[in-house]
């Protein structure tokens, strides 16, 4: 349920909207959803059907890339009011994570790795990597937050990822996009 995506050095104080100014990214905002997110500029627009209680929106490269972010909008129980309802963000991020590794297993499968998190202003940030056998490791960055629609909550899961190789190209731009997700 939950794919997410956040990478770097650490998490920038959360990255403030002003980067909507930086010439690189775009503002994408979704008026029926009720987000915006600065986009690198020539990024293209995918967005699956929503189906009840579940919407995706995806931002990608022109160019063949295994770079992303997407918005993964999900209806959540009454019972679900906050972020802390999934318990505190270090053991939100850990079993996220931990529920991902396949590393042990015999052949290993994936191996994913807890790189940081963090909880600020209604949000938990998670940053971490999953490597296939034989594969580059991808790095990815989440922003997980609720908010209503005003008839049920609702849980946004933002992930921007990038395989190793494309680090310098994309990371930067994406990390920022995670980072400006905002509620309108």
């Amino acid at each position: 349920m939950f794919q997410l995506a956040f990478t770097a050095c650490s998490f920038p104080a959360i990255v403030s909207y002003a980067l909507a100014a930086n010439e690189d990214l775009r503002v994408y905002t979704d008026e029926l959803n009720k987000f915006e997110i600065s986009i690198p500029q020539d990024w293209q627009l995918g967005a699956g059907e929503p189906n009840g209680f579940k919407s995706i929106t995806a931002f990608y490269p022109q160019e063949a890339s295994s770079s992303s972010v997407s918005v993964v909008i999900t209806g959540l129980g009454p019972d679900f009011t906050r972020m802390e309802s999934f318990g505190k963000v270090e053991a939100f991020a850990d079993t996220l994570v931990s529920g991902l590794d396949r590393s042990w297993r015999r052949p290993p499968g994936v191996a994913a790795k807890l790189i940081d998190c963090k909880a600020s202003k209604g949000f938990y940030y998670i940053e971490y990597t999953l490597q296939n056998p034989g594969e580059s490791r991808k790095h990815l960055f989440s922003a997980i937050g609720m908010a209503s629609n005003g008839w049920y909550n609702r849980l946004y899961t933002v992930t921007g990822q990038f395989v190793e190789e494309e680090s310098e190209k994309y990371g930067s731009n994406i990390e920022k996009a995670v980072a400006s997700f905002r509620f309108i």
